[in-house]
């Protein structure tokens, strides 16, 4: 028995992405071209979706998609374990962490520059403006 194949529509609507979504995924290599029907048209196994939200949810996670397309070779190779997953996973984690101090500090120093702020006379005389023409506000 065949089985059942998706349009390119059909697959978007299961994985909740766009059409040209699906495209971009596939130039990018994460989701193999599918063949073709005589008439041209892609024909998706059902498993696309499955693959497409895999890449959604990880690309939520914070995840490149060139780390989503490691992962996906992790997870298609039978003599990998979890190790490079939890890996990547735990790289991912510092890199969030980094990005959130850096984010605490630019939210510090844009509350120094508020507070210094009246919001009242010309830009010219702007404490803030000021500041960001010099080097190292913080």
């Amino acid at each position: 028995m065949r089985e059942h194949l998706l349009s390119i529509g059909q697959v978007a609507r299961l994985a909740a992405v766009g059409v040209q979504t699906i495209r971009y995924y596939e130039r990018e290599g994460l989701l193999e071209e599918p063949p073709r029907s005589e008439s041209g048209y892609r024909q998706y196994s059902p498993e696309a979706a499955v693959r497409i939200r895999f890449i959604k949810h990880a690309k939520e996670l914070g995840f490149s998609l060139k780390e989503i397309k490691e992962l996906l070779s992790l997870r298609a190779d039978s003599a990998a374990d979890c190790a490079g997953v939890r890996e990547r996973a735990t790289a991912k984690v510092s890199e969030i962490e980094a990005k959130m101090q850096s984010l605490a500090r630019m939210r510090e120093v844009l509350l120094r520059l508020t507070a210094t702020c009246t919001g009242t006379g010309p830009t010219s005389e702007c404490p803030i403006l000021e500041a960001l023409d010099q080097e190292g506000t913080d």
